[in-house]
């Protein structure tokens, strides 16, 4: 079984500014410059042919490269405990464009469409189901106005996700460029 997911990789300058912010929250698993990445579709765990077929499905995928700025931190919560904590984009309309290029692209290779709402976003730390008492009201006052110079992605990539007791480690499966 592959466990795959479509994302996108910023810039390392802009991984480096999200490396540096990093820090002061009790509880928090902070992703590391291999991890930080948007998001455009998760899959899941798929079989080998289920997969090939997915990377050929996305090389259809195609769209002009995108030009967007960190713009927000904001958080997600599970059962109303907070399990994440990420960087938000700006605009959001190229990427959710893209986003659901790739969701048609995986539904016509038989798998479902994305079910819930697209955010872009970077994640920049987890917290784990016994993580009490997050307090993120330090984090936010120093990096509540998070903002970066604009950054061009001119290409998308399936990875495959592998999880270990050290985490979960990333592997480009494929690139495929985004052109004018």
């Amino acid at each position: 079984m592959h466990r795959l997911f479509v994302a996108l990789r910023p810039p390392a300058a802009i991984r480096r500014q999200l490396l540096d912010l990093m820090g002061g929250v009790r509880g928090a698993r902070w992703q590391d410059d291999e991890q930080l990445h948007i998001t455009l579709r998760f899959i899941g765990e798929v079989e080998g042919p289920v997969a090939e077929d997915i990377a050929t499905a996305l090389a259809q995928v195609g769209g002009p490269p995108i030009d967007c700025t960190l713009d927000s931190i904001g958080t997600f919560d599970r059962k109303g405990r907070i399990d994440t904590l990420w960087a938000g984009l700006t605009p959001h309309d190229a990427l959710a464009t893209l986003h659901k290029k790739v969701d048609q692209a995986i539904h016509r290779v038989g798998l479902p469409r994305e079910g819930r709402a697209y955010l872009p976003h970077i994640t920049l730390a987890r917290f784990g189901r016994h993580a009490d008492n997050i307090d993120l009201h330090g984090f936010a006052e120093r990096h509540g106005g998070l903002s970066s110079p604009r950054f061009t992605m001119a290409h998308f990539t399936l990875f495959e996700s592998r999880t270990s007791h050290e985490g979960a480690r990333y592997e480009a499966i494929a690139r495929y460029p985004l052109n004018d």
